[in-house]
């Protein structure tokens, strides 16, 4: 049976379009990356980017690459190649800050827009900065946070709710809203969308134009393999521009940043989102994991991270492991990831680690397992669910040093 799961494993792979990116990513020899829903890997093309930037353009272009070099222009350049993996237009997108501070312009936008409303609905369980956000500004008396399980979520729209903020593809579970029919509805109940797509940009085909979606939010560390604390994303549909009031009103995101004018005036479009100096080592290397995305195409990359996890969920049937599947069944209905409930997750996760397979935990009970196709092999599926499985017979997670939680779990 093991030898019959590695030989199909090594069969996909030679038929695998996708195979040739796997040399463009710097990965450690002997580890198993199932973790790029968390941080994406690093692409090979990035250190020297990030050295031409810092010796070549700092170093020796000094302040004049603001110019010479457009810094000034990265974040709508970066937002630009974003915008067709999402289903947006070039000029509705734009990298800058990050996924919490762009959550807390747009969900304070959408409240300016919608006067006499202050409900903002989201569901309990979805992550927790998209709720933190809603406290901020309920501390402040300009929102009411208004929780509702998913199924319900309709029902709790009513004329108090000025938008509805919800995560695409949940964190935990992998699990996706209808995107659609969702924002559709909201919107005839007269309310606005705010859709996070921390985990959907750059996994899954996006449509945010076509569902007629009025604002969205996104990191740049996960599957676009940005690098740690790369920038985010925001979108604004085009025909909010105008109505777009921010509240972070820096200098940026002036219309004439270097006039030095006493009194503020919004920049045109999205790049009134912007708020202080961009990050401009962020963006570069965040650009060159943008590129890679939109070279391989959305619909190729997902098609391969369905066909990993279904052979994974394979994998562990035929080696008789039998976990509790977080995870919709359907690959269809759930992102790039499956989550297994267990009660000693952590532990499992730390035995994995171990053994070369990085995945990761999520508080209290989901093993958390990312299938990045940009780089992962079907070989590697197969190793790691004999790794898995091993692991579960043997007891071996049950060792102390598997218990103790690190700072970042």
């Amino acid at each position: 049976m093991t030898d019959t799961m590695l030989d199909r494993a090594r069969e996909f792979d030679r038929a695998d379009p996708l195979g040739e990116y796997r040399a463009r990513f710097a990965l450690p020899e002997g580890v198993i990356y199932l973790d790029g829903n968390s941080l994406g890997a690093l692409k090979r093309a990035t250190p020297d980017r990030l050295a031409q930037v810092v010796r070549g353009e700092w170093g020796e272009g000094l302040i004049r690459s603001w110019n010479s070099a457009s810094w000034i222009d990265l974040p709508q350049r970066v937002g630009a190649k974003i915008a067709p993996l999402v289903g947006a237009a070039p000029h509705e997108v734009i990298a800058a800050d990050s996924t919490s501070v762009n959550l807390f312009k747009l969900i304070a936008a959408a409240l300016a827009m919608r006067p006499g409303r202050k409900v903002i609905l989201s569901e309990p369980g979805n992550f927790p900065t998209d709720l933190y956000m809603i406290a901020g500004l309920e501390a402040q008396g300009l929102a009411t946070r208004r929780l509702a399980p998913r199924e319900r979520l309709a029902g709790a729209l009513d004329e108090d709710v000025a938008l509805l903020l919800l995560t695409h593809v949940h964190y935990k579970t992998g699990a996706i809203h209808d995107m659609a029919a969702l924002t559709r509805t909201t919107h005839a109940a007269g309310a606005l969308v705010l859709w996070d797509l921390s985990h959907s940009a750059g996994a899954l085909p996006v449509h945010l134009n076509a569902c007629e979606a009025d604002f969205a939010v996104g990191c740049g560390y996960k599957y676009l393999n940005g690098g740690p604390g790369a920038p985010a994303f925001a979108f604004v549909a085009e025909r909010h521009h105008d109505a777009l009031q921010q509240p972070l009103t820096g200098w940026m995101g002036h219309a004439a940043p270097f006039a030095f004018t006493d009194d503020y005036a919004p920049a045109p479009g999205v790049a009134r989102l912007l708020c202080g100096t961009p990050p401009i080592l962020g963006l570069a290397a965040l650009e060159v994991g943008v590129d890679i995305a939109a070279e391989i195409g959305i619909d190729r990359l997902y098609a391969k991270s369905q066909a990993l996890s279904e052979f994974f969920l394979e994998c562990l049937r035929e080696r008789g492991v039998d976990l509790d599947l977080a995870s919709p069944a359907d690959a269809a209905q759930r992102g790039s990831q499956l989550s297994f409930r267990h009660p000693h997750a952590y532990a499992l996760s730390q035995a994995l680690i171990a053994r070369g397979v990085i995945g990761d935990f999520r508080d209290p009970d989901i093993l958390r397992l990312g299938f990045a196709p940009a780089y992962l092999r079907f070989e590697d599926i197969a190793e790691a669910a004999r790794h898995l499985a091993e692991m579960l017979a043997s007891g071996e997670w049950q060792r102390a040093e598997f218990q103790e939680r690190a700072a970042v779990t």
